[in-house]
């Protein structure tokens, strides 16, 4: 979808009563800043977050993180939060290996707030170690009811 067809979209769910400070765009500058949404997430290693997050400190910056050093990194330049994956085995991710628990207590010890991404769901949320500060999700919204996605919600709350 190109940035108008994308505005269009947002401009059409937000009028239907989805929150606007919910929105979070996928490095898309111009769809942010045309909408004056509040957040936006760049894929590991992109300069382009580093740079956006120093000229626009009011704006949540995040980014996608599979090491200690891209979430070091980050985090030295001032980012809000990195998402750590995948944690889990992944539809979107068949074959490759996931974090291990190892790779996993380390990054929520790295001083920046760090969501689990990855495989998430009823079954494995209660497999993340202590220190994530919330979780992202695909598929749990794309293939799944409402009443799974509130259990693992619940989930979620009963083992922060």
């Amino acid at each position: 979808m190109n940035s108008v067809g994308l505005i269009f979209f947002l401009n059409m769910l937000v009028n239907k009563g989805f929150p606007k400070d919910k929105l979070i765009i996928h490095s898309n500058i111009r769809v942010l800043e045309a909408l004056r949404l509040k957040a936006i997430h760049f894929k590991e290693g992109d300069p382009m977050a580093y740079a956006y997050k120093a000229r626009h400190p009011e704006i949540s910056v995040s980014m996608s993180t599979h090491s200690m050093k891209s979430i070091s990194e980050a985090r030295e330049n001032g980012l809000d939060h990195v998402f750590f994956g995948h944690v889990f085995e992944s539809a979107s991710k068949k074959g490759v290996r996931p974090r291990s628990l190892d790779e996993m207590e380390r990054a929520v010890d790295m001083d920046i707030p760090v969501m689990a991404i990855g495989g998430i769901g009823q079954h494995t949320i209660g497999d993340l170690p202590d220190g994530f500060s919330g979780i992202c999700a695909i598929s749990l919204f794309m293939d799944h009811n409402l009443e799974e996605i509130r259990a693992v919600r619940r989930a979620w709350y009963e083992n922060v």
